[in-house]
């Protein structure tokens, strides 16, 4: 079992995920069950994936669940997009979720590829 406060990718995550709940409460109210409601459940599941796969047993486990994260990521990009577009916060806003969501998919492609070439190991050479 890995502590997953201690990755940085992670801890990134939460950041983002505060962030966004934030920014959130000031969207139009007739989004609460909408837009509201997915990027905050997209950007919770990119950390909830992150801290479950941490909790499993295997390299391999892990790595599958940083794929489930890598999805909720990209599918939070592209929320966080469509809510820009529809001007539900600044431009300038959207620059800086941009550029934390791209530099946590990086990480976590990064860190996939770490745990899939470690499950492929044997025990003696990790």
């Amino acid at each position: 079992m890995r502590a997953f406060r201690d990755l940085i990718v992670w801890q990134k995550t939460h950041q983002l995920t505060l962030d966004l709940y934030r920014v959130t409460k000031s969207f139009p109210r007739d989004e609460q069950y909408g837009l509201t409601s997915q990027i905050r459940r997209a950007a919770a599941s990119v950390g909830a994936n992150i801290a479950e796969g941490c909790g499993r047993g295997t390299a391999r486990d892990f790595a599958r669940f940083v794929q489930m994260a890598l999805g909720s990521a990209s599918e939070l990009e592209y929320e966080l997009l469509l809510a820009s577009d529809l001007g539900l916060f600044p431009a300038s806003a959207y620059s800086q979720f941009e550029s934390a969501i791209i530099s946590v998919k990086r990480m976590l492609t990064g860190l996939g590829r770490r745990l899939t070439a470690d499950g492929r190991r044997p025990m003696a050479q990790r």
